[in-house]
């Protein structure tokens, strides 16, 4: 089949109306935390629409790799030559991804996300087959590989990383994202798009009997650790069509999730079923994460003010106390130069900027000196939680 067919298939399919959200019947009737053996399409085709909140994919990539390749001192290669990964032609690879990803939408929920994996050698088709689909793209990650496996031949650049797409069934989606976790992975600095992490090596490779890898291409935990806890919640369903020797398994249960995996090969699943069986959840106060403040319940100034927490006529003060404003009582504030507005507009205008936040902005003066008024919106918000 022709990549223009293709294309028109993918367009026609993705332009039906999506299905309404399963009954909670359907949802207890996932086979969770499973490992389910055969096709991935056949599979993910028996579950119920719009039953999962996340799905991993590590396709095969398609490597097209010719002859033997070896070291310096002749040593072999440990490559992926695997049948699993070859297909007769691109087309043949094009249908492919095109089958599993439909399945793949299908299965996810309205605001779920997909995340894809692959190298030179795929992400671009993928990619392509994705957007026909009218999956929206929401970020392209580059992985660098610490340790990547040198290019022996001197042919070529090192290849030393891989790309993950993470996109979401439409635009207008709201798929899960812990902006403020991920910046506190990255010492309070915002997390980029290239993540630095080290293939995956010692102890965590899994090995056969004789010493050889049990998965060429078994995929670091650290990388599923920050998939899965960007992307998802406590209790939520994650999907790996491709769950290979169960990375993604062992993450989603250290972290609280539920895992679906799909995979083939008998030899692949025994050794996930063991790595399975040893994780240890954590608790759930251990797998809490740093919160958004987007994500709390919006707290208006004037319900500090309607509760008395902030009195009337009182004066508001900046950090160092040199700056000032009075509060009336719908919740706005007036300077003595006669300015009035919001405690961010104020903010703004006393300081000459742009832009303001006038909850870190703007202190209430208490016994023990100036008290930012975020501190008590703050305890409103435990309060509203059942704190």
């Amino acid at each position: 089949m022709s990549h223009l067919r293709v294309v028109a298939d993918n367009t026609a399919r993705a332009a039906k109306t999506e299905a309404p959200a399963p009954s909670i019947r359907e949802c207890s009737e996932l086979p969770l935390n499973t490992i389910m053996q055969g096709d991935c399409v056949d599979l993910m085709n028996s579950l119920p629409e719009g039953s999962v909140d996340l799905v991993f994919a590590d396709p095969p990539y398609n490597l097209q790799l010719g002859g033997d390749l070896s070291r310096p001192d002749d040593s072999a290669v440990n490559g992926v030559t695997d049948h699993w990964d070859q297909y007769d032609s691109m087309d043949a690879y094009d249908l492919f991804t095109h089958d599993w990803l439909q399945a793949a939408r299908r299965v996810l929920k309205r605001d779920g996300a997909i995340w894809v994996c692959g190298s030179y050698h795929n992400i671009f088709r993928v990619g392509t087959v994705l957007q026909d689909q009218q999956f929206w793209i929401q970020n392209d990650i580059i992985w660098r590989k610490t340790n990547p496996m040198p290019n022996f031949r001197g042919t070529r650049f090192c290849n030393a990383h891989e790309t993950l797409i993470w996109a979401t069934k439409s635009e207008d989606a709201r798929p899960t994202f812990h902006y403020d976790a991920m910046k506190m992975m990255n010492d309070g600095v915002q997390m980029r798009s290239d993540w630095t992490l080290p293939i995956c090596t010692g102890r965590e490779r899994l090995k056969t009997e004789d010493g050889t890898k049990a998965h060429p291409t078994q995929k670091p935990e650290s990388l599923l650790h920050r998939v899965i806890l960007s992307t998802s919640n406590p209790g939520d369903v994650i999907l790996d069509p491709f769950f290979g020797t169960g990375t993604t398994g062992a993450v989603a249960k250290k972290l609280g999730r539920h895992f679906i995996g799909m995979e083939r090969e008998h030899n692949y699943i025994a050794h996930a079923k063991r790595r399975i069986a040893k994780v240890r959840p954590a608790g759930t106060e251990a797998i809490a994460i740093t919160r958004s403040k987007r994500s709390e319940p919006r707290v208006p100034f004037a319900n500090l003010v309607e509760r008395g927490l902030v009195d009337i006529g009182t004066r508001l003060f900046s950090a160092k106390g040199t700056l000032s404003a009075r509060v009336r009582a719908d919740g706005s504030l007036s300077t003595d130069d006669g300015f009035e507005g919001s405690i961010h507009k104020v903010g703004a205008h006393v300081t000459d900027a742009p832009s303001c936040n006038g909850w870190t902005f703007w202190h209430t003066m208490s016994d023990n000196g100036l008290v930012p008024i975020d501190a008590i919106r703050t305890q409103i918000r435990k309060e509203m939680a059942g704190a």
